[in-house]
């Protein structure tokens, strides 16, 4: 039997018919329905319109929205929640000055993160990640992208990989997996990185491939980290394993990741605090989507990816937490629609299609997710009672959520 969403005060994120992404000009056109339902019948969108127009229907379960916007889940294209421990002496270590760089550089960052990871048991980190999904899911995020790269070995790298396979077993959320081998250089490498980049693609691949455990390839493309022609090795590997490119590029530093990333086909380019104008001149006329991460440029107080430029200039743009130990301990898609809205001046419209629309996208589910589209999975965010839905980015303190829906059932 269905379920019926009625008096509806705002339904956002309307698409009468399927749009993949929305770029430019049109990231600002969010369309909408005021006063409206929504039917979900087998945890899909079955129907929604005015109330006026409303059909006769038998409803198993009515939820009265009076004065709530419902909307799309957020889609979060980009994280890293499968990881062990934390990071907070690092994050005390930048209050006293200390660059992110140079924390790497003293065996902080990433490094630290694989020895933790590696020194705890495969249910210890499934036990811990979980609780980290199960929070995100209750503030909206309907899908997620998580990815390795706290292994940097061989078991390491496939207990990650388990662990987000396991998660997408035992929860309803859509989640894409994305092996991320090439996150940093291991210790007993750091003279090596050949013998790495071999180990990555003659020995990690063959297993990820085999055990069908990714969907995607990543790879840390920076300074002091993996070069261009290193980050073309790997994606061009990882595209003969059936994995796609989707990189880190221009958090530090414009190297020419973007342009690696374009021509690989990669689905998106992420971070962008750098950005030139060969950059922007790169992802026009391409189907690479770049993703900005906000609370990454908040947490450490790095420059923000430049949205307004880049929207001029006709690009699309989605948004994604980064949740990860050491940069972005968040994963709250609300503080990011806030932060792309006070730091980066997108508008609200801007920012809700860069998280849903457009991240369903940079994960590749655009077909069942992303927007209020008949056929597509009921993942929906019903608010609390508010004014509009600028009250969303306005108030970014509070937690506006009320229910979340997914896969037409009410979370716990």
């Amino acid at each position: 039997m269905p379920t019926l969403i009625t008096n509806i005060k705002e339904l956002l994120q309307v698409r009468e018919t399927f749009v993949s992404k929305v770029s430019g000009a049109e990231m600002a056109i969010l369309p909408t329905i005021k006063n409206a339902f929504l039917i979900i019948k087998d945890n899909l969108i079955a129907d929604f319109g005015a109330m006026e127009n409303l059909p006769q229907i038998k409803a198993d379960k009515i939820i009265d929205a009076t004065g709530r916007i419902v909307m799309p889940c957020w889609c979060d294209s980009h994280t890293h929640i499968v990881y062990a421990g934390n990071r907070e002496q690092e994050f005390v270590d930048r209050i006293n000055g200390f660059s992110y760089e140079e924390i790497a550089t003293r065996g902080g960052g990433i490094l630290n993160s694989a020895k933790k990871l590696n020194e705890t048991s495969e249910e210890e980190i499934y036990e811990q990640s979980r609780g980290r999904l199960e929070e995100v899911m209750h503030l909206g995020t309907g899908a997620i992208e998580i990815k390795s790269g706290y292994g940097l070995t061989i078991e390491g790298e496939l207990k990650m990989l388990r662990v987000i396979k396991k998660l997408a077993d035992n929860y309803p959320i859509s989640i894409k997996a994305t092996f991320l081998g090439a996150h940093a250089f291991p210790l007993h490498y750091k003279e090596n990185k050949e013998g790495y980049i071999d180990e990555i693609i003659s020995k990690m691949l063959p297993e990820i491939s085999k055990n069908k455990l990714a969907d995607y390839i990543d790879v840390f493309c920076e300074s002091g980290y993996f070069s261009v022609e290193e980050t073309e090795k790997i994606m061009e590997a990882g595209i003969q394993f059936g994995l796609k490119p989707k990189i880190h590029v221009n958090q530090f530093n414009s190297i020419g990741g973007i342009q690696a990333g374009v021509q690989f086909k990669a689905l998106s380019v992420d971070h962008l605090e750098i950005m030139n104008k060969e950059d922007i001149e790169a992802l026009k006329d391409s189907k690479t989507m770049p993703v900005a991460l906000p609370s990454c440029s908040y947490f450490l107080s790095i420059p923000y990816t430049p949205a307004r430029e880049m929207i001029k200039a006709g690009l699309p743009i989605a948004l994604a937490t980064d949740f990860n130990p050491g940069s972005t301990p968040s994963g709250n898609m609300n503080f990011v629609i806030a932060t792309a809205c006070i730091k980066m001046k997108m508008t609200p419209e801007e920012a809700i299609n860069a998280a849903t629309i457009n991240g369903a996208y940079a994960m590749g589910i655009s077909e069942t997710q992303g927007s209020i589209t008949r056929g597509k999975k009921a993942n929906l965010i019903i608010t609390k009672p508010i004014s509009s839905y600028y009250q969303i980015p306005y108030a970014f303190g509070s937690n506006l959520i009320e229910n979340v829906i997914i896969e037409g059932e009410i979370l716990a």
